[in-house]
């Protein structure tokens, strides 16, 4: 079997970082994807977006607590965990008490894109915690 997702949006909040017992470094941050597209009937944009929790491990995770803040855009490559108890997303209430998910994402490469200019950051991270100066193999 296999499980692979690919998101590309912007991190909602600036990452958190902290270390295993076991020393391992693990970074979480969310990432919001959105879509746009106008409503055939009523010729209105809508909008969509949808939330990841990512966890990053390792050596990419110490780069991705050093690089990423709020707002810069990601891509993401990784395996969407399930949450133990729906085998779905996580659902949660909103504040204004409507209804939302979240989707656990467990990363294997973070590539940072957007604007190098804002953040001076390297433009990707690989498993091994490399980093690469190239962009072209961004899909888009």
């Amino acid at each position: 079997m296999y499980n692979k997702i690919i998101i590309a949006g912007n991190l909602g909040g600036d990452p958190e970082m902290r270390y295993m017992p076991s020393g391992l470094a693990v970074t979480n941050f969310s990432v919001a994807t959105n879509r746009t597209w106008t409503d055939k009937t009523t010729g209105e944009l809508q909008k969509e977006t949808t939330w990841f929790r990512v966890s990053v491990w390792g050596r990419q995770a110490e780069a991705a607590n050093q690089y990423l803040s709020r707002g810069r855009q990601v891509l993401v490559e990784g395996r969407i965990k399930p949450d133990p108890e729906t085998g779905g997303p996580r659902v949660f209430l909103r504040k204004d008490g409507t209804a939302g998910a979240t989707f656990e994402l467990h990363a294997e490469n973070v590539k940072f894109i957007g604007n190098k200019e804002d953040n001076n950051a390297p433009t990707s991270t690989e498993s091994t915690g490399q980093v690469a100066k190239e962009e072209d193999d961004i899909p888009f």
